[in-house]
Parts: structure tokens; C-alpha cells; sequence
């Protein structure tokens, strides 16, 4: 099952989401606020689908926050019907050469 971007833009818009405590360190650590998250995810695009993953089906957002600076966000869906946000980070080296290329291994 994969989860569409347009479920998760309509739970963010409605409040209807979860920090994992795993991205409430992330977020903390990356200094990105709540509203940079949900700003990213409303603006953002999916760009890795993950339907097979043990925990549920998640993905990777691709988003921007203040300055332009990317942000990546993965996010699930609870067996209750909301988002879980699963991690949150700055995408750089390296596991990342940029935003949107992960490096081969």
C-alpha cells in the first residue's frame, strides 16, 4: 500500500499528525520548527516510497524550509489513520550528494 501525498498534506492541514520521538530529537538537533515541517510537507513532493516497510507504509518527503534549505521528512500512517512523523533531517553528505540523489553505496 502506498500512501499519497494529498492524504498527508489533508492530515498536516487538520492537525491530524504525530511527532516520532526519534524525529523530535532530529528536529531539535536540526533546529527546524514544527511550522517549517508542516511547511515543508504542504509544499513538499514524495520522493521515496517505502510500501513494504515493517512499521507500515511511509515515504520520503522532499521539502524546504527558511533560506531554502532542503529537508527531508519521512513519514507513516498509524493503525488510527494519522501521519507519524517518522524522522526529520537535513539531507548532506554522506548519504546524500544532494537533495534528491542518494549516494551508491
Amino acid at each position: 500500500m502506498t500512501i499519497e501525498l494529498e492524504w498527508i498534506k489533508a492530515r498536516i492541514r487538520n492537525d491530524e499528525y504525530e511527532v516520532s520521538s526519534h524525529a523530535e530529537n532530529e528536529r531539535q538537533t536540526e533546529k527546524i520548527s514544527l511550522d517549517e515541517i508542516e511547511s515543508a510537507i504542504l509544499s513538499g513532493e514524495i520522493l521515496e516510497d517505502y510500501p513494504d516497510d515493517p512499521r507500515g507504509p511511509s515515504c520520503l518527503v522532499l521539502g524546504y524550509i527558511s533560506g531554502g534549505c532542503p529537508v527531508h521528512i519521512v513519514c507513516g500512517k498509524t493503525p488510527s489513520g494519522i501521519v507519524r512523523i517518522i524522522t526529520v533531517y537535513i539531507p548532506c553528505l554522506p548519504k546524500w550528494i544532494d537533495e534528491r540523489t542518494r549516494r551508491k553505496k
